[in-house]
Order: C-alpha cells, then sequence, then structure tokens
C-alpha cells in the first residue's frame, strides 16, 4: 500500500468479516485519498442452484452453523449489520448493503471445492466431525445431478460501497 492519503481505491471480497474493523478502518481512512478515494467490501453467503438442490444445500449450511466463526455472522446477515463508517456513494451503505446476484457456470466439483473451503467446514473436520462425509457428498451430487454436469449458481451477494466523511 502507499502512503498517507495516496490510495483511490480499497476493495475486499469475501474478508471484511475477518478484519479487526477498527483497525482496518483507521488504516482505510489515513491511505484513501481525499477527496475521492473509495472502499468497496463485498461478499456473498448463498446460493442458488435448482429447487432439487437447494433445500438439501439449506441443510448442509445449517449443520456447518454450529461451526460458524461468529464474525461470519455478518455475511450470515448480509452486512447489514457490519459496521461501515464511510460516506455512501449510492451503491450501498452501513444497514442498507446493494444486493447482487452474481451468476457463474460450474462443475459439482467445482462447487464441492469451494464447500470444502468453508471456515466451518474446516473447524467441524478439526473438532472430529466431518461435514462433508461421502454420504453428504453423494446426497449433494445426486441432487447437483453429476459431478462433471455444468450449472448456472447465483451467488446472492452483497456490497458496500463508500468515502470518507469529510
Amino acid at each position: 500500500m502507499g502512503g498517507e492519503n495516496s490510495v483511490d481505491l480499497v476493495t475486499v471480497a469475501a474478508a471484511a468479516h475477518w478484519f479487526d474493523l477498527p483497525k482496518f478502518y483507521a488504516l482505510v481512512t489515513r491511505l484513501l485519498r481525499k477527496p475521492g478515494g473509495i472502499i468497496a467490501v463485498w461478499c456473498y453467503y448463498r446460493s442458488v442452484v435448482s429447487p432439487t438442490f437447494d433445500p438439501i444445500m439449506k441443510r448442509f449450511f445449517d449443520s456447518a452453523l454450529p461451526y460458524s466463526d461468529p464474525k461470519a455472522q455478518y455475511a450470515f446477515d448480509g452486512y447489514e449489520t457490519l459496521p461501515f463508517p464511510f460516506e455512501s456513494v449510492g451503491l450501498g451503505s452501513e444497514g442498507k448493503p446493494l444486493l447482487l446476484d452474481l451468476p457463474k457456470e460450474i462443475s459439482f466439483e467445482q462447487f464441492l471445492m469451494m464447500l470444502r473451503s468453508w471456515s466451518a467446514v474446516n473447524t467441524a473436520k478439526d473438532q472430529g466431525v466431518d461435514l462433508l462425509s461421502e454420504a453428504v457428498v453423494k446426497e449433494l451430487e445426486s441432487a447437483w445431478g453429476g459431478p462433471r454436469l455444468v450449472r448456472s449458481v447465483v451467488y446472492k451477494a452483497f456490497m458496500l460501497v463508500g468515502k470518507i466523511k469529510l
């Protein structure tokens, strides 16, 4: 990063909720160019695949909730509760994120890789619980339509964009 008042844009994808927000926002405030510097944070927590797959995925998601870090609640809330002390530029603001649908064509194997990256899945594994057991994977795969089938997945995303309050 540059020095004070030298950065035009700070972006954070699917990670702001993990940060020490007061420290991060203090750094952003120091680095962003005044006037004109922008901060944009976005994330997703849900996806829509099909009427057959989605209820099974919800059941899987619910099984992962007990292993979720409390900071993940910001993402589960769609960043509506994420502190965001910046002036709105019309693309979401504190308490009112901009909702976005992000479509992506992926195979079941790619979707499964994403599930395996979830912090709750890894926390459960560290505690001896396999949320993605062979039976669960087979159920998800069957509802998907097979391991190589490419489907259109719509990630339900949300974004906050702002500038320094002067």
